[in-house]
C-alpha cells in the first residue's frame, strides 16, 4: 500500500522508530544455543540502529546467563518479550521457531528468522501467511545472501543471462567420521534432518535468485548424510547441489560454480558472519520502515521448505 505521495507505507504493528530523536526499534532474541551466543546476541548488541531489548530461552538458566553477558532483560515468557519489542530474532530449532514466529507476528513483531523457517510445508506456510496477514516485515538469515562479498556477487550474477548449468557443494564436518564434532553437534534437529535441511537452504538461496525457481528436482543419497539434488530452473538451466553435515574434516568445504554464455563464475570466499547478521537486521528494519517486502523474507523461506520437503519425500524419509 502506498501513501498519498506515492511512498510505501510502513508496516503496521510495532513500526520501528526512525525519526531523529525517537527511540531505536527494540529487538528481542529467542534462543540461547551456540548460534545465539556466537552470532545473534553479539550482533544485536553491536547493531547501531536498534536496541537489544532482551532474551527468552527454553532453558531459563542459559537465558539468564546470556542476558547478563549483554546487560539486557531476561524474559520468562515469550509473549512478554513480544509485547516489549518491535521485532524479534530467532535462534531456535525450526519446529520450535515456526509456531513462535506465528505468535510473534500476531503480536505485531517483525521477524528475523533462522533457516530453515520450518521443516514442514504446513508450518512454513503458516509463518509466511502470519507475516502477510499481520503486515509485519520478515527476513530469513541466509548467510550467503548477507555476507560480503557473496551477497554482492549473487546480485551481480542475477543480472546476467544465458546460464547453462551450476554446481554447488556445502560439505560440513559437524558430525565428522574422523574427528571431533563441532559445537553444533548437540543439536537434535541437525542429527535428525542432516545436511539437506541445515545447509540446503544456503545452496538454494544462491541458485534460485540467479537461475530462477526450481521446476523439477531429483534427490539421491550418498555416504553418511550426503544428499545430492539435481534441479531444473525456470531459466532452463540445470544445477546440482551436494549437501552434508557428516563430511570428513579434510573433505569439508563450500563452493558454487556457475557456467553460461558469459563465462564461468565461482562464489567468492567470505568470513564475516556477525557483519552479515547486522546487514540482515538492516534489511529487516528497512522493510519494516518502508513496507516493501524483502525478497529473502518468510515467503522465500516457505518456498525453500517446499523444495526441501519434496526432496525428502523422494528420499523416503
Amino acid at each position: 500500500m502506498n501513501s498519498a505521495d506515492g511512498a510505501p507505507e510502513a508496516a503496521p504493528g510495532h513500526a520501528p522508530h526512525q525519526a531523529s530523536g525517537t527511540p531505536r526499534p527494540r529487538i528481542g532474541l529467542l534462543g540461547t544455543g551456540p548460534w545465539a551466543r556466537r552470532t545473534h546476541a553479539p550482533a544485536l548488541a553491536a547493531h547501531p540502529g536498534s536496541e537489544f531489548a532482551g532474551i527468552w530461552g527454553r532453558r531459563p538458566e542459559a537465558a539468564a546467563e546470556l542476558a547478563r553477558e549483554h546487560g539486557v532483560k531476561v524474559y520468562e515468557d515469550p509473549d512478554a518479550l513480544f509485547a516489549d519489542c518491535d521485532a524479534v530474532a530467532f535462534a531456535l530449532p525450526p519446529d520450535v521457531q515456526a509456531p513462535l514466529a506465528v505468535r510473534a507476528a500476531a503480536a505485531g513483531c517483525h521477524l528475523l528468522l533462522d533457516k530453515p523457517v520450518a521443516t514442514t510445508v504446513e508450518e512454513a506456510r503458516a509463518v509466511a501467511d502470519a507475516a502477510a496477514r499481520n503486515q509485519v516485515a520478515s527476513v530469513v538469515f541466509l548467510t550467503l545472501r548477507f555476507a560480503e562479498p557473496t551477497a554482492g556477487w549473487v546480485d551481480e550474477q542475477a543480472g546476467r543471462t544465458g546460464w547453462f548449468t551450476a554446481a554447488a557443494h556445502w560439505l560440513g564436518a559437524v558430525f565428522p567420521p574422523d574427528g571431533t564434532p563441532s559445537a553444533y553437534a548437540d543439536s537434535p534437529w541437525r542429527k535428525s534432518k542432516g545436511g539437506l535441511w541445515d545447509v540446503g537452504p544456503h545452496a538454494l538461496s544462491v541458485l534460485i535468485p540467479v537461475l530462477g525457481d526450481v521446476t523439477d528436482l531429483t534427490a539421491a543419497r550418498g555416504p553418511s548424510d550426503v544428499v545430492q539434488l539435481t534441479l531444473r530452473h525456470t531459466s532452463g538451466a540445470a544445477s546440482t547441489a551436494v549437501l552434508s553435515l557428516g563430511a570428513p574434516q579434510a573433505a569439508a568445504g563450500v563452493g558454487l560454480e556457475l557456467r553460461g554464455a558469459e563465462g564461468v563464475f565461482a562464489l567468492p570466499d567470505w568470513s564475516d558472519v556477525p557483519g552479515a547478521y547486522g546487514r540482515a537486521v538492516d534489511a529487516l528494519l528497512t522493510s519494516a520502515r518502508t513496507g516493501v517486502p524483502d525478497p529473502r523474507g518468510a515467503e522465500f523461506g516457505a518456498r525453500l521448505t517446499e523444495i526441501l520437503a519434496g526432496a525428502e519425500e523422494q528420499l523416503g524419509d
